[in-house]
């Protein structure tokens, strides 16, 4: 029998039980090294200018337009900063609130009412399991209200210094504002603008 077809039947296609503890330790992934951040202000602080980076904005408000959940790009924010070896799973977790309400301010900004979560229609979510762990229900309607009413972020979820730039930055032009006219070339044998047709 192929040893690769019996290792394929055997497990699955998924990792032996174990594996991870023979990977060589002089090169170990990026998350089983110490995290670049530690605190919740600074990892807070590294997405929210990673988010307002021009082509990084256009694109998660296009999926926020296009209806993709705000817990879904937050769990995917998250998830990928934790394999690249930012924070280690305790801060992922801590991070889901206060990059759910920077988004939600950014999407303020650019006039788009996003999806909070997957059913959010339906209202009958107790809370919205992300990896793992779950956002309790109260906090989702406060979500909910912060993007359809004018309120502020509640305190202490997001550092103030962010909530004062989110407020100040220069954003690109709304995704929902028509395109500019481009002008276009004259040529040098065209007429002059101010000729009248003689």
């Amino acid at each position: 029998m192929n040893p690769e077809y019996a290792n394929q039947l055997l497990t699955g296609g998924r990792p032996i039980p174990g594996q991870s503890l023979t990977s060589d330790p002089a090169s170990p992934a990026p998350y089983e090294k110490p995290p670049q951040f530690t605190s919740i202000h600074e990892a807070a602080r590294d997405v929210f200018e990673y988010l307002v980076e021009p082509e990084v904005y256009t694109q998660v408000m296009e999926l926020l337009i296009d209806e993709v959940p705000l817990m879904e790009i937050v769990q995917s924010f998250i998830f990928i900063g934790f394999k690249e070896g930012k924070w280690n799973p305790d801060l992922m977790l801590m991070l889901i609130e206060p990059i759910a309400y920077i988004i939600l301010a950014l999407a303020e900004r650019a006039g788009i009412d996003p999806v909070i979560y997957i059913g959010e229609e339906d209202d009958e979510a107790e809370e919205v399991a992300m990896l793992g762990a779950g956002l309790q229900k109260e906090r989702l309607e406060n979500m909910k209200k912060f993007s359809k009413e004018e309120i502020q972020i509640p305190e202490g979820v997001v550092p103030q210094d962010i909530v004062q730039e989110i407020e100040t930055i220069e954003l690109p032009e709304s995704l929902l504002a028509p395109p500019a006219q481009e002008e276009q070339e004259v040529g040098l044998m065209a007429r002059p603008s101010n000729e009248e047709n003689v």
